[in-house]
């Protein structure tokens, strides 16, 4: 009999540990990678030429990246590997992947689902000014450019990323002007008692913190952002609101921003999986057992498209779902090695609730965004214009609010309006933010080039 076909999308933490047990039990998957290299956003490996060294690339975190680089590059030549190519649509027991001007669609027996996320962001005043980006941006530049997004950076938002990432440029030799964290200290004790179910990562932040004050790195807590400075060829500056209430301006040439990390579940949403609102983080996620299995007989979830639970956790999670694969397939499954797993993964989730309360998505700052201010950059939207669609034309949800104002219609299919857009929403209709709903997946989930043909599909 024929092995199972199998494709994992994602060649991240999760993907990676996935694939190696898959290549263990004899099997050769397919992984789809869009990136060029395996290693994923937070293990993104630097051209081949590179000559920064993994401390220097990754901090804190060089061991592991070396470790989960070391892994893929063992087992490379046991799978099908599929670098720089996007998944962009599952239907019918098949993926649709594209690379350069081809498509194809590749069936499957089963499929291991392990995209990663990105950014959760808040719209800002002049947050589309040239100079403005992303902390997962922030970081390419670092990692696979060799370069800063700026000299005198400032980095806004909250969350364990915010001060990884900051951390990353100054021992990269260009230390941030500072590093603004919407939460509180107080907030930030409160997920005391959880996160200590990891107290090496707790330890690890407190180093980090430590490590950017000693460098010179100002670090507030309790701000609110109001807006980023300068003109449509710069910035020039940020300026918020302190701790107490006072308001500041701080010189900057760039600001990097981000507010921890939203899932990258369209894939699941369009092979067919149920969703559920998670109230600690304010997101809407797949349905998954305590294995990775979702409502979907032959698909399974791990990593950050699923649960933000940091590399580490969906290293774990990546091992697990495999572990359901092939245990569904009829192979041998290790028991003891499964509840070592799960009960590794329990303090992954105990300690994420934790950072989810130390460091909470500043949702009523989101509900008061300006209406002036953009909300969908893809299609020029502003928030008020939003907040029309809501109250004049009764729009009690998402997706009835974008069919109306056009916001989430864009490139970027409401990755990064798509929370803020909910929060809005809601707090319109003075709504809890569930009720509001989520926007919808649809294929492609990222656009695709014109004049693209089409292969033979392949299986």
């Amino acid at each position: 009999m024929a092995d199972p076909r199998i494709v994992i999308v994602g060649a991240g933490p999760a993907g990676t540990r996935a694939a190696e047990l898959l290549v263990a039990a004899g099997l050769r998957p397919v992984v789809i990678d869009e990136s060029p290299r395996s290693g994923g956003q937070i293990y993104r490996r630097p051209p081949p030429n590179f000559t920064r060294s993994h401390e220097q690339l990754y901090g804190t975190e060089a061991g592991r990246a070396r470790a989960i680089h070391a892994t893929f590059d063992a087992f490379a030549n046991k799978v099908d590997y599929r670098a720089e190519t996007l998944a962009w649509a599952v239907k019918d027991d098949r993926v649709f992947v594209q690379k350069a001007m081809t498509v194809e669609q590749i069936p499957y027996d089963a499929l291991l689902l392990a995209p990663g996320a990105t950014d959760r962001l808040i719209p800002l005043e002049g947050w589309t000014r040239p100079g403005c980006y992303s902390l997962g941006a922030a970081q390419i530049t670092l990692k696979a450019q060799g370069c800063a997004i700026g000299q005198e950076v400032v980095f806004v938002g909250t969350g364990p990323l915010l001060y990884l990432v900051a951390y990353q440029y100054m021992k990269a030799g260009i230390a941030p002007v500072a590093v603004l964290d919407t939460s509180s200290l107080a907030q930030q004790l409160r997920g005391l008692p959880l996160m200590v179910a990891r107290p090496e990562q707790l330890i690890k932040g407190a180093q980090i913190v430590s490590a950017l004050r000693q460098g010179g790195v100002r670090v507030l807590r309790g701000v609110r952002p109001l807006e980023v400075l300068g003109d449509d060829r710069s910035v020039t500056g940020m300026r918020f609101c302190d701790a107490a209430g006072h308001e500041q301006e701080l010189r900057c040439t760039a600001v990097g921003m981000g507010y921890h990390l939203r899932a990258e579940s369209q894939l699941a949403d369009l092979a067919g999986c149920s969703f559920e609102f998670h109230p600690t983080v304010r997101q809407w996620l797949p349905v998954i057992d305590e294995m990775g299995r979702s409502s979907i007989r032959n698909v399974y979830l791990a990593g950050d498209g699923v649960r933000i639970l940091g590399a580490d956790g969906a290293e774990v999670a990546g091992r697990l779902a495999a572990i359901a694969l092939l245990s569904d397939l009829g192979w041998p499954i290790d028991q003891a090695k499964v509840r070592s797993l799960q009960a590794e993964m329990r303090r992954h989730v105990r300690f994420a609730s934790g950072i989810a309360k130390a460091f909470p998505w500043p949702h009523e700052q989101v509900a008061a965004i300006p209406d002036r201010t953009l909300i969908c950059r893809c299609e020029a939207i502003t928030a008020g214009e939003l907040r029309a669609s809501v109250k004049d034309l009764f729009s009690p949800e998402v997706n009835r609010a974008k069919a109306f104002s056009r916001v989430g219609m864009g490139r970027c299919q409401g990755r990064f309006c798509g929370p803020a857009s909910q929060e809005v929403v809601a707090a319109a209709n003075g709504a809890p933010i569930q009720s509001a709903g989520r926007i919808r997946g649809q294929a492609p989930v990222k656009p695709l080039p014109i004049g693209i043909t089409e292969e033979t599909s392949r299986g």
